[in-house]
């Protein structure tokens, strides 16, 4: 992990080497561009005028961490510039490029007490993933003496062991149970993203029904927003669209005759989800009309 110090963002890199520059000795003109994070050594120095720079790490290492690619884009535009006569300063153009403004308002105040919604009970497309997940989500709340509320009704559950979060309810991931919970815990914000399926649906429907605006707690993490676009596949295709993101040309369908006409649009052969994991019944690949057929009769 390394920190830019012209933003403090943190970016993960891929190292292979022993040695680094001293950040007092620097020349004049210097400055450190990257530090680590660990022990605060030198990874990386840039000249404040001249467009000049260097990292001690491995930005291209397509095998580990891309975070920092686009240093050489400012590499190749400098080099553009300088042949061209344009005059450049590396320094304000990596700055730029490195920035991060946050589309959604950031949370400054920390809540005192955060409510979780568990694991639920383990199954296809919600998996251990999601214990291993929030059980490690109460244990950085408690780092930051954060008060901890769980509620998950699968007691065979890591979350859900003595000890780890202050209090848990094992009630079913249901609104009206989550309500009442909050209803008595009055948390300050709640986490949805670590309960699989079954917590990201009984969220949404929490906002829809505004309890969560009425008890003023605080969505944590990935916004409600983002969750009901990525829930619904047509919304989710058009947000990868409009970012010119490459992915398989997908449709929604609703029936079998939706999911057949969606076909030959699209082309065979095609994979078919009947849920939102890839497996399970209704699910699989078809190469003509009639295996797709089958598979939408049984979703």
């Amino acid at each position: 992990p390394c920190i830019h110090t012209g933003t403090d963002r943190c970016y993960m890199t891929s190292q292979n080497h022993g040695f680094a520059v001293n950040s007092d000795k620097l020349p004049s003109g210097w400055e450190v561009l990257f530090y680590n994070a660990n022990d605060k050594t030198n990874e990386g120095i840039i000249h404040n005028s001249l467009p000049y720079f260097s990292v001690q790490f491995h930005p291209e290492h397509t095998a580990g961490p891309e975070d920092l690619e686009c240093l050489f884009d400012i590499f190749i535009e400098s080099t553009r510039a300088c042949l061209s006569l344009t005059a450049i300063n590396i320094k304000v153009e990596l700055t730029k490029m490195l920035r991060y403004d946050p589309v959604y308002k950031m949370i400054n105040d920390l809540p005192r007490k955060v409510l979780l919604i568990g694991s639920g009970g383990l199954s296809i497309g919600q998996a251990g993933e999601f214990d291993y997940s929030g059980s490690q989500a109460i244990k950085a709340l408690k780092e930051e003496n954060i008060k901890t509320v769980l509620i998950n009704p699968n007691i065979a559950t890591v979350q859900t062991s003595k000890g780890l979060a202050d209090k848990v309810y094992f009630l079913p991931l249901v609104p009206e149970y989550v309500e009442q919970v909050i209803k008595a815990e009055r948390p300050g914000g709640v986490l949805l993203t670590f309960g699989g399926q079954t917590a990201l649906n009984c969220g949404v429907e929490l906002q829809r029904c505004g309890v969560f605006e009425r008890y003023g707690v605080k969505i944590l993490g990935t916004p409600i927003q983002a969750i009901i676009d990525t829930e619904d596949r047509k919304i989710f295709s058009e947000r990868i669209a409009a970012i010119g993101e490459k992915v398989a040309p997908s449709l929604a369908a609703f029936s079998v005759q939706e999911a057949l006409d969606a076909a030959d649009k699209l082309g065979y052969p095609v994979m078919a989800r009947a849920a939102f994991s890839l497996g399970g019944l209704g699910s699989g690949f078809a190469d003509n009309k009639e295996e797709l057929k089958l598979l939408a009769t049984q979703a």
